[in-house]
């Protein structure tokens, strides 16, 4: 694959351990593919993680609902997201 980063906008502001709408959660600044997957995580589906994993491309994870988020991460603005990386 021919891209530097995978960019994916959700509802919320990056992964968190738990659903951030039912309770009280903590949110991950990085966490590796196979900490992803291990934990069951819903941020994409197990086939795209691995590929990504697989071809070492990142995935940063932000709100696509928060004013200038994407502008924010494009920046290096990691507070507005998670980045999934392969450790």
């Amino acid at each position: 694959m021919a891209c530097e980063a995978l960019f994916k906008g959700t509802k919320v502001d990056g992964v968190y351990d738990k659903d951030p709408h039912k309770m009280k959660m903590q949110k991950y600044q990085s966490i590796s593919f196979q900490d992803v997957l291990t934990k069951n995580l819903k941020v994409l589906d197990a086939s795209a993680i691995s590929l990504a994993r697989d071809n070492d491309i990142p995935v940063i994870v932000f709100s696509i609902t928060e004013k200038d988020a994407f502008l924010k991460v494009l920046n290096g603005d990691n507070n507005s997201s998670t980045l999934l990386i392969k450790v």
